[in-house]
């Protein structure tokens, strides 16, 4: 009995049987088949055409059709293949044309979107320009781009303004002539430190480090949340602050302890409760600053304000390093500028061009100096207060690794410059007008600070180890 092909469904003129599968097929129509596929068209199995047997028979003659053995009725059979090919061209034409209806309206929609949003980031830079020029803590300050700090246009009360008067007065006497102190360490003895002390801590990504430095006791604070002391004299470590929001910055304040977040407050921690609580600042506080009085804080956010405490009074008052006599403040902006500001006024006292943003800002105790760090420089300048734009840079102190932080010491004499590769100090020497380097470690440091009399300093890396360094 006669098989068809399992592919064109008639009698095949040259039958093969597949091996795998026993189909047969037409010779010709299987063999273009695998060439195309490699599979069998039944089983989607793989196949070749070794798999392919011939299959020996009696030639097979297929009959014509009925419909098709008179003139009549093969021009009927031409007709109707005529009606079908008119039908499926026509309904390809109706395809195409609801296809072309299709992608016109989609190209509308594309149009349309891309206008909008072209309009929703024009909106969105005016509003981010508008924003700029907004005082978030009073009246619109001027302002000379998008980077500079805005002042609170509130005046400082009477009695603060008195307080800054004063101590500035009494500093200014005494802190350019003041000795040395005979406890103070020489620049032999720091050349001796060594690591002394590691302390590990649950600190993780550590924000800033304070040493106060009468108790000999750290405190460091976490992006994480959390602040954290650890006493120098035997590695105690204990929680002083527990805090959803990243501590950002944060000092000492006498035997108290002020923290800034994430979420722009400022808050006053004393033996682990919190005391006072500032909402002055709409970005993330960003430095921390006490007055040499020890009654005045200083804070400078990401919103490009700075605020003013009275810890007196524990209320607010109007990178903030308060300089040596608390009469200037300096903020270091993401345009590459260091601004000076008179506290009392609040105007601008000095600009300095630092060509990157400030990573670390540090006022030196003879009250002329200014330290300052930016990204990606591995060097720290030091810019004189009593002069204007370039002409205040007066030195530039290389180290060879990025720079975290700075810390003068109290006689003004040595420079504590900190980073992901290394602690080094850099001393002055009056008398010469030269600059030295007595120290240099290759320990990270992400914080630091000098310890009581420069006998010591405290670090702490990334990880939140913190290292004691010292002579003995």
């Amino acid at each position: 009995m006669a098989t068809v092909c399992s592919i064109s469904g008639e009698l095949p003129q040259q039958p093969v049987v597949s091996r795998k599968s026993g189909n047969v097929y037409e010779k010709r129509l299987i063999e273009a088949y695998i060439s195309e596929n490699g599979t069998e068209p039944t089983t989607g199995a793989p196949l070749t055409t070794e798999d392919l047997l011939d299959i020996q028979g009696a030639h097979t003659v297929r009959p014509r059709p009925p419909e098709l053995t008179s003139i009549p009725a093969l021009l009927g059979a031409f007709q109707q293949e005529w009606d079908a090919l008119a039908l499926e061209v026509f309904t390809l034409q109706q395809n195409l044309a609801q296809t072309r209806q299709e992608l016109s309206t989609a190209l509308y929609q594309n149009d349309a979107a891309v206008r909008v949003i072209a309009r929703l980031t024009q909106e969105r830079d005016t509003a981010r320009e508008a924003l700029r020029n907004i005082n978030v803590a009073g009246p619109a300050a001027q302002s000379t781009n998008g980077d500079a700090m805005h002042v609170d246009s509130r005046p400082l009360p009477d009695a603060v303004q008195a307080r800054i008067v004063s101590t500035q007065q009494e500093l200014m006497k005494t802190r350019r002539k003041r000795p040395v102190p005979a406890e103070w360490a020489t620049p032999d003895t720091i050349s001796l430190f060594k690591p002394v002390r590691t302390v590990e801590t649950s600190c993780s990504d550590p924000s800033f480090l304070s040493v106060r430095k009468s108790k000999s006791t750290a405190i460091i604070g976490s992006r994480h949340g959390g602040a954290y002391t650890i006493s120098l004299a035997d590695g105690t470590v204990s929680t002083v602050a527990s805090n959803a929001d990243a501590i950002t910055a944060g000092t000492w304040v006498g035997s108290r302890i002020a923290i800034g977040t994430s979420s722009g407050k400022v808050k006053i921690i004393e033996n682990g409760d919190e005391v006072a609580s500032f909402g002055s600042h709409t970005g993330q506080v960003t430095g921390l600053s006490l007055h040499p009085s020890g009654e005045i804080l200083a804070s400078v956010s990401s919103d490009k304000t700075y605020a003013i405490y009275d810890l007196k009074q524990n209320q607010s008052v109007t990178q903030v390093q308060a300089s040596s006599d608390g009469h200037l403040l300096a903020t270091g902006g993401r345009n590459g500028q260091l601004q000076i500001f008179e506290v009392n006024s609040g105007s601008v006292g000095g600009v300095f061009e630092l060509g990157a943003p400030a990573t670390a800002i540090c006022f030196s105790e003879n009250g002329t100096w200014v330290a300052t760090a930016t990204k990606g420089s591995t060097a720290a300048s030091i810019w004189d207060l009593r002069k204007t734009g370039a002409e205040g840079l007066i030195h530039t102190l290389e180290v060879g690794h990025d720079i975290t932080s700075l810390d003068w010491d109290y006689t003004a004499q040595y420079l504590l410059i900190g980073g992901s590769a290394g602690i080094t100090v850099k001393q002055y020497t009056k008398s010469t007008k030269l600059w030295s380097e007595p120290f240099k470690a290759p320990l990270s440091s992400v914080g630091l600070g000098w310890g009581d009399s420069a006998q010591s300093i405290i670090s702490v890396d990334s990880q939140g180890l913190t290292t004691a360094l010292s002579s003995t």
